[in-house]
């Protein structure tokens, strides 16, 4: 109203106007000022307006609404319900319905009355297309033209196609738009509020569904779509592992409880939507086997669905199935045990079983050997497999039997360990392993990890002693090298601790074997003089071990001592100290070696003659030599003093030397010397008479090179001129042949030019021969076929043609001839007649072959 007035106000009527001209579909708002009443005058009609009247609105044109368009107008009139007139009070006002609106379509134009205005502008009807629909609620309480009552807050949906009427008592919430649902996908649904579904079926708030039927689906008022479900396609080799997260009845028409699992296959359905309360855990893989392969399954399902608990099941190929869930293979798919003529298998017994021999008892042990294959049943347990193992002469193993504990060695053959028997492991000491791998990489190059269940190898070096001792018979052997020795089950090695390092140092060697010998041992031994000068004495003692080897009691003996080196030493030491200590420095150093062999070999009481060995009597040892490396003081008083003795002896030997060679020189000088004067005059002797030699030759010399000159000179003129004219003879012959070459070699180039060139012409003849001949040919078989493909008659008709043309164009002109020229050249018209009209029938005919020709 407020607009209107506004416009009312812009327009050009001024106050003065008092007449009104209103057209048709035209009105104005006319005021009363002295009863303040405002009513409608609508044209066409000329208004006039009286002194107390004043127009506050207009002119203005009626609204009009089109077809399918609407208007909302605010504070509408009231009407009367039978009449539809406005409704005025007892002033003369219309009856405004203040605060209300009113929804007006199609009709007839009408004016607003006083106190009404349109909300927005007219707007088009809206049309609900298929599969959609308007989500409607009311917003006031009404009764719609069906007769169902709405209360506030009411909710429905308007399905299309339609066009919705609007009504001020109800509001549209939004529009809605059909789900397409595709094959293989479900629409899930969830229920605001309790209602029934499309299908009749009762759903509680917040409950969910899906919609399976394929096409769109409109859900209603109360349903919410939560998203769309995929099916998952099953194959032969997949299934669908599921799990019912409460109790309830699947599509299948099986009752799932809280918690189940279950699979679906193809068998039952290619593809699966899961339902609402259904849980996908993944797929499950197929297990096949084939006619080779068998597995166990452990709490496997029966016939009836129920899983079996704590039991387990063979199934042997071939077959295929599905894991169902709960169910799992032990140790996976296996193949069947395929035993060699060389190979078993060991089995045990867990339960009571039979098989095709007898009743085995839970804990029986036996083995079923080849050539066959087996797959052991769920009452078996395999144990292990087992094969021949082959051994040479100098290989065992340790068996044990598991019924009496015994263990004992197989050496030298092969063997099948029996079911009471298993393979033993023999440990050694530290010690001993680390021995037995330097003596295998000494040996072999390279040291492998020792197989605890072999018997223990040991190859004994040449002349050398092994000791090896029984624990449980409580005695010793020794072997002798070079020997292979094997241990018993209850044998091990006497690791023997020797000394070494110098000066000796208990237990730096340890050894498997005793070496026999001969061999030598160094040792620093340090003594002190009678005149106490102390010396560092470096020995070193050659021995060997006098022992027969089948001599049992000798073989023991040599072990009697366990570290014959440092003992050996020491003893010796204890010899060599106390002798030198009765001797002086000076002595010592003279006589050192005598001294320390007679202190160790002594001395032989009779004869006086030093030893030539020292026996141990304990373990046979035998001393033979005694060599003296080094003496070196250890006081630095007396190593100066023996540093100054030996540089002092040192210098006399040198001047010594020094003077015997100064006399030889001098000898060696007068010799040469003589000699050198000798020579000397030999040697001017010679020089004349070779002076006198050389005179006679320089006069025969003279009296050659007179005599021989002039010859010399005539020989060489003679000579020269006879090689002149050979070479002007030899050069004339060579100017003659290159000449005759040149004019051989011209001749032969014209004649091959003028060869080539008649047979260049010969094969251009002959071509444009051929090219003549092909054209004549062609031309020739154009013109036979042109005329046999125009006929006889058709040439005939060409030829009379011209003629016959002729003469009827002249006739028709009514000429009998005619002359066309442009006055330049003469023209015979005696001939004129005849070449225009008659001609010769032989120029047409050429000419009209010739113009086929063309």
């Amino acid at each position: 109203y407020r607009e209107l007035q506004s416009l009312h106000s812009n327009m050009s009527i001024k106050p003065s106007e008092n007449v009104l001209r209103l057209k048709p579909l035209q009105y104005i708002h006319v005021s009363d000022i002295n009863s303040n009443v405002t009513r409608v005058e609508e044209g066409p009609q000329t208004f006039t307006r009286q002194e107390h009247e004043k127009v506050i609105l207009g002119p203005v044109e009626h609204i009009k609404i089109p077809p399918r368009h609407y208007v909302r107008v605010a504070n509408p009139v009231a009407r009367d319900k039978e009449t539809k007139e406005p409704l005025v009070d007892r002033h003369g006002n219309y009856l405004l319905l203040h605060g209300d609106e009113e929804i007006r379509f199609e009709q007839e134009p009408f004016p607003l009355y006083p106190g009404e205005y349109l909300v927005g502008k007219i707007a088009l009807l809206q049309i609900v297309g298929p599969n959609h629909a308007l989500r409607i609620t009311a917003i006031r309480d009404f009764t719609d033209e069906k007769g169902t009552k709405r209360v506030s807050g009411d909710e429905w949906i308007f399905e299309g196609p339609a066009t919705y009427l609007p009504r001020v008592e109800e509001q549209v919430r939004e529009e809605l738009t059909a789900q397409v649902i595709k094959a293989n996908e479900a629409l899930k649904l969830r229920a605001r509020k309790n209602t029934v579904d499309k299908s009749g079926k009762e759903r509680k708030a917040g409950e969910e569904w899906l919609v399976r039927a394929i096409g769109a689906y409109l859900p209603e008022v109360d349903e919410e779509i939560v998203g769309t479900t995929q099916a998952s396609i099953l194959t032969d080799s997949k299934a669908l592992h599921l799990r019912a997260k409460r109790t309830f009845t699947d599509i299948y028409g099986k009752v799932r409880n809280a918690g189940e699992e279950w699979l679906v296959t193809s068998k039952q359905n290619p593809t699966h939507i899961p339902d609402v309360y259904e849980e996908v855990l993944g797929l499950v893989g197929i297990t096949v086997l084939n006619n080779r392969q068998w597995c166990y399954v452990l709490d496997p399902v029966d016939n009836k669905g129920k899983q079996q608990l704590g039991q387990k099941e063979l199934r042997k190929g071939p077959q295929s199935f599905f894991l169902q869930p709960g169910e799992r293979l032990e140790g996976g798919i296996q193949s069947v045990y395929v035993l060699g003529e060389e190979e078993a298998l060991l089995l045990k017994a867990k339960m009571t079983y039979t098989d095709e021999t007898k009743t085995r008892q839970p804990g029986d042990r036996w083995m079923i050997y080849g050539p066959t294959d087996y797959v052991p049943p769920v009452e078996v347990e395999l144990v292990e497999k087992r094969k021949m193992i082959p051994l040479d002469d100098n290989e065992g193993i340790y068996v044990r039997d598991i019924k009496n504990g015994k263990v004992t060695a197989v050496c030298g053959k092969s063997y099948m360990l029996q079911p009471h028997e298993e393979l033993w492991e023999k440990d050694l000491p530290q010690s001993v392993e680390e021995l037995l791998r330097v003596s295998q990489t000494t040996i072999g190059g390279k040291a492998e990890k020792r197989d605890k269940t072999r018997v223990v190898t040991y190859r004994a070096p040449h002349n050398s002693a092994v000791q090896i001792y029984d624990y449980k018979e409580k005695k010793s052997r020794a072997v002798f090298g070079p020997g292979l020795v094997m241990l018993g089950p209850d044998e091990h090695f006497t690791v023997l601790s020797l000394s070494g390092s110098k000066p000796k140092k208990a237990h730096v060697i340890k050894s498997l074997a005793l070496l026999l010998g001969p061999d030598f041992m160094t040792d620093v031994v340090t003594v002190e003089t009678s005149d106490h000068a102390r010396l560092a004495l470096q020995l070193s003692y050659n021995w060997n071990f006098q022992v027969d080897i089948n001599n049992e009691d000798e073989a023991h003996r040599l072990f009697q001592v366990p570290d014959f080196v440092g003992d050996a030493c020491k003893a010796i030491a204890s010899r060599v100290r106390g002798t030198v200590a009765t001797c002086t420095f000076d002595d010592f150093h003279r006589n050192s070696a005598k001294i320390i062999r007679s202190a160790v070999f002594g001395r032989d009481e009779i004869t006086g003659k030093i030893g030539d060995s020292l026996v141990f009597p304990q373990n046979n040892l035998s001393i033979t030599n005694i060599d003296i490396q080094s003496v070196e003081p250890v006081d630095q008083r007396t190593r100066d003093s023996l540093q100054k003795s030996v540089q002092l002896a040192i210098e006399i030997t040198t001047n010594s030397q020094e003077a015997t060679a100064r006399h030889e020189a001098q000898r060696i000088e007068q010799q040469a010397k003589g000699k050198l004067e000798r020579q000397k005059i030999n040697d001017e002797a010679e020089a004349e008479k070779a002076k006198k030699t050389l005179l006679q030759l320089q006069a025969q010399s003279a009296a050659v090179e007179s005599t021989g000159q002039a010859t010399a000179e005539a020989k060489a003129r003679a000579e020269s001129a006879n090689i002149e004219g050979q070479a002007n003879v030899t050069q004339a012959r060579l100017k003659a042949q290159a000449l005759s070459i040149q004019a051989e070699a011209t001749l032969l180039q014209t004649t091959q030019r003028q060869a080539s060139e008649l047979e260049h012409q010969f094969e251009l003849n002959k071509l444009e021969i051929e090219k003549a001949r092909a054209f004549a040919d062609i031309e020739t078989s154009k013109f036979s076929e042109i005329v046999a493909s125009l006929g006889a008659s058709t040439i005939r008709s060409i030829a009379q043609a011209g003629p016959e043309m002729q003469a009827k164009l002249l006739q028709g002109l009514g000429l009998k001839s005619f002359l066309i020229t442009d006055g330049n050249s003469p023209i015979n018209l005696f001939n004129t007649a005849n070449g225009l009209i008659g001609g010769s029938a032989a120029n047409v005919q050429q000419h009209s072959v010739t113009d086929l020709d063309l």
